[in-house]
């Protein structure tokens, strides 16, 4: 994998914005591969797909690339809301590869993947609307909360310019997995589960203690449900089976 962007006929570009979308995409076809099957590469959609810039060549998996100038922080700019809220109630949001790239250097720095089976409602924020008199004033962009997104759910490929190997993204990829076979609302009681564990701070935790006391949070996010601690006991199994939650004694359970 080479981490120099390529900067050969962006000259013709005027805005940074076209230029590093013209570069990341052509670094992308030549750098990235598929994690739901063993294909070396992914090859570019055509222009103006909506959302989707990369498609696998040999299992159709779909990816979007996102690039930024500055480091990976908490939540990242997306398109509309509707749109977005959309893709993840009808479970066809795109895995995520969000890339960070020094400006200066033309040269990637970090790389994650988040799979499309790992969004919730809950990681997506409504934006503010556009002034009255804007042009799209009636648009309503969104952003993600890479930060309310479980560890494990965001995969690095390329970590301080460190590579990971190909093999262990696809472990990574393939260990998530089974909440692809979830229903969305189902796959978010997981996820948003998982979250609020790793905001306990620690690897070892107890049920009664420790996450019975988030059900609160949990509340918040799904009100319609009213038996969360039901809810927290299984998606716990789930994440167990998963190998993501190891069982230790009687209400007792450690990260793995």
């Amino acid at each position: 994998m080479d981490l120099r962007l390529p900067t050969a006929g962006l000259d013709q570009y005027k805005s940074a914005r076209q230029r590093i979308r013209v570069s990341s995409e052509a670094w992308g076809e030549s750098n990235l591969f598929c994690v739901n099957c063993d294909s070396p590469a992914l090859v570019r959609t055509r222009t103006n797909t909506p959302a989707i810039d990369f498609t696998c060549p040999r299992c159709d998996a779909f990816f979007q690339l996102k690039s930024h100038g500055r480091k990976l922080g908490p939540s990242i700019p997306d398109g509309a809301y509707s749109k977005m809220s959309e893709a993840i109630a009808e479970d066809r949001t795109p895995n995520l590869l969000a890339l960070h790239y020094e400006p200066e250097e033309w040269r990637v720095h970090n790389l994650i993947l988040v799979p499309q089976f790992s969004y919730s409602l809950s990681v997506i924020k409504k934006r503010n609307p556009l002034r009255p008199h804007a042009k799209r004033h009636d648009w309503v962009g969104c952003t993600i909360l890479l930060g309310e997104i479980p560890q494990e759910a965001k995969i690095p490929i390329i970590s301080d310019s460190k590579i990971a190997s190909t093999n262990d993204v696809r472990k990574r990829y393939r260990r998530l997995k089974k909440l692809g076979s979830l229903s969305v609302e189902a796959r978010g009681w997981t996820l948003d589960v998982l979250h609020a564990i790793h905001t306990l701070g620690k690897k070892e935790f107890s049920l009664r203690e420790d996450v019975y006391a988030l059900e609160a949070d949990l509340t918040r996010l799904h009100p319609r449900n009213r038996h969360v601690q039901q809810k927290i006991r299984q998606q716990l199994q789930l994440l167990r089976d998963m190998g993501i939650v190891e069982f230790l004694s009687r209400g007792q359970y450690r990260l793995t």
